[in-house]
């Protein structure tokens, strides 16, 4: 069985100071919190979330049809790639470096990964990407009739600088991942949903047919309705500021210690360092978690969430007992 590998806590449990999971260091949003908090889960949801598509539709101004729920971002990765699998798909495309469960569910279904446009009938998308951060290049010439052509868009609420290359009418040919988690500082709450592309409606209704009932509990249900009111909003857009700011703290904390840290638009970033598995283990046994970003198929490279200047402090003071160096 393939491992997979994933920020946030392991078998050593929570680290104190988590830099490997892209969550809203400012979080968690008190609205989603309360709301999370106060679900009841003494009984089902509505099996149709009849609510919170209306909500999610309103939320996005798009028709209600177009508005799918998933168990998390990774259900439903590996929801639609069985669709494309049952529809005859030949090949799946993936973006250099990308997240793992891309390609775990190609494998699953025994679709190959290929290197060529034309020769997938699944193509994925990220932007800002995973693990770099970084603005996906070409995404106008994804979209083909002939093709399901999916964009995560887990980390554009989380977006710090840049934006999304696309006009609406080429985004609309998308089907676009949504995990509001991650913005709202609530990567344990696992819901998600998603906008299909125009004029979608038989996929749509063949993605539906292979979801399991309840999809979401009460939980999940009570985060994503959080997620489309004013508060939560407000919420989000006031700790950008502070995300940025940390940002900039942060990537000079590791050019100190003679690391180069690669461009990303988002509340991540990546950096290049010698020893880099060392290194991270060291610092994981200080409390540290970082994510090494060897899966992503950059070797001595990793990853870094932006956090808050406390934790920041403590990889400094982590980093100058393993590399011997000072800020």
């Amino acid at each position: 069985m393939t491992s997979r590998i994933h920020g946030g806590p392991d078998h050593l449990g929570a680290p104190l100071h988590d830099f490997s999971s892209n969550s809203n260091a400012c979080g968690p949003c008190p609205t989603a919190w309360a709301a999370v908090q106060q679900a009841d889960a003494r009984q089902y949801p509505d099996a149709s979330y009849t609510t919170l598509r209306a909500q999610l539709a309103d939320f996005h101004a798009v028709d209600l049809r177009r508005v799918l729920l998933a168990g998390s971002a990774s259900e439903f990765i590996f929801r639609i790639t069985a669709m494309a699998s049952q529809l005859g798909a030949a090949g799946v495309w993936l973006p250099p470096h990308s997240y793992g469960d891309y390609a775990q569910a190609a494998q699953a279904f025994k679709l190959p990964v290929v290197t060529q446009l034309k020769q997938a009938q699944l193509r994925w998308a990220c932007d800002p990407s995973s693990p770099l951060g970084a603005a996906h290049a070409a995404l106008q010439a994804l979209p083909d009739p002939a093709a399901m052509c999916v964009l995560d868009r887990a980390y554009e609420p989380l977006r710090l600088s840049g934006a999304l290359g696309l006009s609406q009418e080429v985004l609309q040919k998308f089907w676009q991942l949504w995990t509001p988690n991650k913005a709202l500082g609530l990567t344990g709450v696992r819901a998600a949903y998603v906008i299909a592309p125009l004029d979608s409606e038989e996929d749509v209704v063949q993605l539906e047919r292979l979801a399991p009932s309840w999809l979401l509990g009460a939980h999940g249900v009570a985060m994503l309705q959080a997620w489309t009111t004013p508060a939560a909003q407000a919420w989000l857009a006031a700790s950008l500021p502070a995300l940025r700011e940390w940002k900039t703290r942060q990537i000079a904390l590791c050019e100190s210690f003679g690391w180069t840290v690669l461009p990303s638009d988002a509340n991540f970033f990546v950096c290049h360092g010698g020893q880099a598995p060392c290194v991270v283990a060291a610092l994981r046994h200080r409390g540290i978690k970082l994510r090494d970003c060897a899966s992503f198929g950059l070797p001595n490279h990793f990853r870094l969430s932006v956090h808050t200047p406390a934790a920041q402090q403590a990889l400094h003071n982590g980093l100058q007992d393993i590399l011997g160096k000072s800020m």
